[in-house]
């Protein structure tokens, strides 16, 4: 496998170096305004998890996802009187309680944090923001 691996990956395509160039040496005049909706969307979505009892989101400064803490979230109990352990927990209550999908951070050797992507349209976003802030709300010690 050592082999093929290295047959296959050592490399790129002389596609992929085309492609390269013509990225490199294109028209950047669309980057600008891709830059500002990503920074709103971040802004956003770490000013809605801040609101939430519980939660912590730094604001990263770059990727197109936020890394929150939920340490505050562990230990209370769910609304059907089960009780937060883990952020796997958490992320499970999201997508369950509210259909909001984020990634536990122990998938990531992180925990008590969670992935949320904001690399999504704006309206989405903010939908998703807002019901993990009621969420949380709901939470009980």
């Amino acid at each position: 496998m050592a082999k093929v691996q290295s047959q296959s990956t050592s490399n790129p395509s002389s596609i992929s170096q085309a492609a390269s160039v013509a990225a490199l040496n294109g028209d950047h005049g669309f980057l600008a305004e891709r830059n500002a909706t990503f920074k709103h969307r971040r802004d956003l979505i770490c000013g809605l998890l801040n609101q939430a009892p519980g939660l912590r989101c730094p604001t990263p400064e770059g990727a197109f996802y936020v890394y929150p803490s939920c340490a505050g979230v562990i230990g209370k109990r769910l609304p059907d009187g089960s009780r937060i352990e883990s952020s796997e927990d958490f992320a499970r209550y999201l997508l369950a309680g509210v259909g909001v999908a984020v990634v536990h951070g122990s998938a990531f050797g992180l925990d008590p944090y969670f992935r949320i992507s904001y690399a999504t349209a704006t309206d989405a976003l903010e939908d998703a923001g807002r019901r993990i802030v009621r969420a949380c709300e709901e939470l009980r010690d």
